[in-house]
């Protein structure tokens, strides 16, 4: 373990000559390409709620902004060359105006990064971070706030507490995605439910970008995995994530019901007859109360990490006669209150990647001039796995 750490804070790929070059021209440039938003999409003037939001492609455009730069009093702070970004549902919720933190207008979106670090602080130190060093960064843990914003843009400057060390071997578009799904994933499976070998887990939106992050990091942990999907289309990605159980809860009562026959049945044949030991609710709406709440065993604990099924009230009359407890999962204020437990966390995470045990990977790349499509993905209904923007017009998507 000590080994897989020591890989991951020193093994840094410096820039070459040609890197410094473009480095240096990146810095000296007047203009740069940002996406920003103008406006929310379903939300009015006055900022209440729309009966039908606008499409999102409406709220954003690619433009040419001032350069983000590293003054002098940014001693703290770090300069990135952006070569990936990821986004992912809440940044769509967030371009909307339905997230729970809604960023002063206009603001550029997106909250991970992964790029060339092209110059520092003076207080940044040199056994932290280097010029050249290949990092990921995510801005929502910066002190200085932003809610989770800014990374769709060609330069990114960010404190440093908020940048880590890529290794060697990994690819920048990888790890694009990390904070969006594998930090939400890790919070609730180590830090609220800490699981272990054998735990049973259960996840649904499992197709997700943190339903897969879920199954994946449970399986590096040693657990057992059900996956839950609204259609058996949408298994085969939780499947290749290690699942050892994939099943469809669909959109109505009856197929809750059906789904709920299922887990019990199938944590029964994996050893865990009194129920999974954590349930990792990406969906909510009706499942929770339909389902969900009759898999989890007694004092077993369900994570509420996001409403993709929509936010529906919460009964506690089932709850006092399971003995489940229900924790809101958001990772963010407990990574900025203890940001070195957090960093051996992150370091975990890519220690998982660099051993093979997680796949690293990005399931779509779009080019920023179509950055909005990975936005529409999720306006759609078909967000799946890692979605990445890159700031090469020539790369496209995977799928």
């Amino acid at each position: 373990k000590n080994q897989n750490k020591s890989k991951i804070t020193r093994s840094k790929n410096r820039g070459t000559r040609n890197q410094e070059l473009d480095n240096s021209s990146a810095m000296n440039q007047s203009t740069m390409r940002a996406v920003r938003c103008h406006r929310f999409a379903a939300l009015d003037k006055g900022g209440k709620p729309v009966a039908t939001p606008s499409p999102i492609r409406d709220a954003l455009r690619l433009e040419k902004v001032p350069p983000s730069t590293l003054r002098t009093d940014d001693k703290k702070k770090v300069l990135i060359s952006t070569h990936y970004a990821g986004i992912q549902y809440p940044d769509f919720l967030q371009a909307q105006g339905l997230y729970q933190i809604k960023p002063k207008l206009p603001y550029t979106p997106g909250m991970d990064v992964a790029g060339i670090v092209i110059d520092k602080g003076s207080d940044v130190p040199d056994d932290q971070i280097r010029v050249g060093d290949r990092v990921y960064a995510n801005t929502a843990l910066c002190p200085d706030g932003g809610g989770g914003t800014g990374a769709l843009a060609e330069l990114v400057c960010v404190s440093s507490e908020a940048v880590f060390p890529i290794p060697n071997g990994l690819h920048l578009s990888s790890v694009a995605n990390i904070g969006r799904n594998y930090c939400a994933a890790y919070h609730s499976l180590k830090v609220i439910g800490n699981v272990g070998p054998n735990d049973l887990v259960l996840v649904d939106g499992a197709s997700g970008g943190v339903g897969k992050a879920t199954v994946e990091l449970a399986k590096a942990m040693g657990c057992k995995v059900i996956a839950g999907v609204s259609h058996m289309d949408k298994g085969t990605l939780p499947s290749m994530a290690g699942a050892d159980k994939v099943l469809a809860y669909g959109r109505d009562r009856e197929s809750h019901k059906k789904f709920k026959s299922e887990v019990k049945a199938a944590a029964a044949e994996m050893g865990h007859p009194e129920g999974v030991s954590l349930i990792v609710d990406v969906v909510h709406g009706d499942l929770f109360q339909d389902a969900l709440v009759s898999c989890i065993k007694p004092l077993g604990k369900i994570c509420l990490v996001g409403f993709v099924g929509g936010q529906k009230p919460i009964k506690p009359g089932l709850l006092l006669i399971k003995e489940a407890m229900v924790v809101g999962s958001l990772w963010g204020r407990w990574a900025r209150q203890n940001p070195a437990l957090f960093r051996n966390n992150m370091n975990e995470i890519l220690s998982f990647m660099v051993d093979g045990k997680i796949e690293p990977r990005a399931d779509r790349i779009f080019p920023l001039e179509d950055s909005v499509k990975a936005f529409e993905l999720f306006e759609e209904s078909k967000g799946r796995g890692n979605t990445v923007v890159s700031m090469n017009m020539s790369e496209q998507s995977k799928l």
